[in-house]
């Protein structure tokens, strides 16, 4: 393989997804020559999302071909430390993305901020219920930054975003419609909420007789035509039901492809290259300093390529094994509780609920989007009274009918049979005449639970595999399976003749084969504490002062929500930070 060394540039970005695009457009913006990494093909609405290919279940969703090549690279997996960790060798449980736009050319368009009190989490629950109320083995810390430091971001993401939804609250005046328990906002969103799904209304009549506060969902899949801040144009949702794992082939969906990538092609200081697999940051001497990273091209080639600042935008965990692989921070210890490399791993927790009706209901649930529905607040964060209830955490619960797909999302009562006539009959019996909301709930972060190089496996590039360990704890599980007994109260009061409940029981273990959802977080956390974490407030390395991190690896805790939303504000956040403060004084910002 030949090695080669380039020209210097300002930034180098590894990955390109939502956080990586932010990044560029921002840096660019200020001036800076800046060169994007991207291990994958490159992705676009054309060809990728090229109507009638595109609407293809089998090709996109059954054999993945927006998502990772686990022949390429993986990862292992092990409940507790001391098991054998095996390779995840097929998508199963999660998708992650692969290609220009990563996991943003593939997700929903569920586009949420999160809660103020999830950011200062211990804090919060500390001066609530008292110190004693967190279990002693969480590992749950403050971010760092506060809502109001960051409610500007969000409100520029929902306008990069052509999110639509109704604000409840703004500048302290309500609206009387949205989400009763939102936080101060300092504007609405940019494009009213998109129409409600038949069943979606139907969930919204059942939780307000119930004495909850429905709302329709905020959507990042537009519900009329919008320009945004870049010029990017959107077309209006045709709810086709084609969205979390598709390239919207109608412009509709948010993506970095469609969002922000157009923008970028204008500008002559931004240079995209694809299929580049980065294999480490590189340091000087002293290992307080990156000079740049290193890469393998399509062609085989080792490159090197020099950059005075590094930003690491990779997939949430993989931010991780970057830092790993290249000596940036210290690998987390979970014996000696040292080290925050690998440290402060969450998923989510999630249980579903589904309501068959009888004959004539005609829910026609193909129909749909995936940001599209309405959403329960009551039991997210700490909206409710933990006192009793012994756990930590919340979960938001929404009725989103995305399009139900003629593979995957057959579904049938609890009883009939796999397949033959029977199962027949109950397909043709209900398929029109069903309904699901499901309960999207936060996963606490454990010392026990941390990713770090895993021994024995690795990649195409000989690099050494991540290794999970991880599994449910308690306090998860009963948080899931308390919101959820809430929530069948609205199931009920929907008048279903049959219920099918979806919930882990205690004592579960983590299962890689159902798919569960695709927003792992953590890793590279975020904080105030260098013993505690891997980025100061402003996402910059502590021990590196010239490398960043964006995405959802530098969230410290899970949240209720989908990612995001957040670690879009967030790369916002260090996007200024570096403009405002590091390019002009290139130091340690905390």
């Amino acid at each position: 393989m030949a090695n080669t060394n380039l020209p210097e540039v300002d930034v180098a970005i590894v990955g390109f997804g939502w956080t990586g695009a932010i990044l560029a457009k921002e840096l660019t913006e200020a001036g800076l020559h800046v060169v994007a990494l991207e291990r994958g093909a490159y992705r676009d609405t054309y060809p990728d999302g090229a109507y009638p290919n595109t609407i293809d279940e089998l090709t996109y969703l059954q054999r993945w071909k927006l998502f990772q090549n686990m022949s390429a690279s993986s990862f292992t997996f092990r409940h507790k430390a001391g098991d054998t960790a095996l390779p995840y060798r097929q998508i199963g449980a999660f998708k992650p993305g692969e290609g220009v736009g990563g996991a943003g050319l593939h997700w929903s368009g569920q586009q949420w901020r999160v809660l103020p009190e999830e950011l200062r989490i211990r804090s919060h629950y500390e001066e609530r219920y008292g110190k004693q109320f967190i279990p002693a083995e969480m590992t749950i810390q403050d971010w760092g930054v506060s809502y109001d430091e960051l409610e500007p971001h969000f409100d520029f993401v929902e306008k990069v975003m052509g999110t639509s939804g109704r604000a409840y609250r703004i500048n302290g005046q309500t609206t009387g419609e949205g989400n009763y328990f939102e936080a101060n906002r300092s504007s609405d969103y940019p494009l009213p909420p998109q129409a409600d799904h038949y069943t979606a209304h139907l969930f919204k009549l059942a939780a307000r007789d119930v004495g909850f506060h429905p709302f329709s969902e905020p959507s990042a899949n537009a519900s009329q035509p919008y320009t945004n801040p870049y010029g990017c144009q959107m077309g209006p949702c045709t709810f086709c039901g084609f969205c979390s794992g598709y390239a919207c082939y109608n412009y509709s969906k948010a993506s970095p492809n469609v969002n922000i990538l157009p923008a970028l092609r204008r500008e002559p200081r931004f240079e995209l290259r694809s299929r580049c697999m980065v294999t480490r940051i590189d340091l000087d001497s002293t290992k307080k300093r990156a000079t740049g990273v290193t890469y393998v091209d399509e062609h085989g080639n080792t490159v090197h390529q020099p950059a005075n600042i590094v930003i690491a935008s990779t997939f949430a965990y993989n931010n991780a094994r970057l830092f790993l692989l290249s000596g940036v921070g210290t690998p987390y210890d979970p014996v000696a509780n040292k080290g925050a490399v690998g440290r402060n791993i969450a998923y989510q927790t999630m249980s579903t609920v589904q309501m068959f009706f009888g004959p004539g209901k005609n829910t026609n649930m193909f129909i749909g989007a995936g940001g599209n529905g309405v959403a329960v607040d009551d039991f997210n964060g700490d909206h409710f009274d933990h006192g009793p209830l012994s756990f930590v955490g919340g979960a938001p619960v929404w009725c989103n009918p995305a399009g139900t797909k003629p593979i995957s999302g057959i579904p049938t009562p609890r009883g009939t049979p796999r397949w033959g006539a029977q199962w027949k009959a109950a397909v043709k019996e209900n398929y029109l005449n069903f309904a699901s909301f499901d309960v999207h709930g936060a996963n606490m972060v454990y010392r026990d639970v941390y990713v770090d190089l895993d021994p024995t496996y690795k990649d195409a590039w000989d690099l050494p595999l991540l290794r999970f360990t991880f599994d449910w704890k308690d306090n998860d599980i009963r948080m899931s399976r308390y919101v959820t007994d809430q929530m069948l109260k609205v199931a009920r009061a929907m008048g279903p003749k049959s219920i099918n409940v979806s919930l882990k029981n205690f004592g579960d273990h983590f299962d890689l084969r159902p798919y569960q959802t695709t927003h792992w977080a953590g890793g590279v956390a975020m904080g105030t504490d260098p013993s505690t974490s891997v980025l100061n407030r402003y996402l910059q390395s502590w021990d590196v002062h010239n490398v960043f991190a964006v995405g959802s690896g530098v969230f410290p805790v899970g949240i209720g929500y989908n990612p995001t939303g957040t670690a879009c504000a967030l790369a916002y956040w260090c996007a200024k930070a570096i403009r405002e403060q590091y390019l002009r004084d290139p130091r340690a910002l905390a």
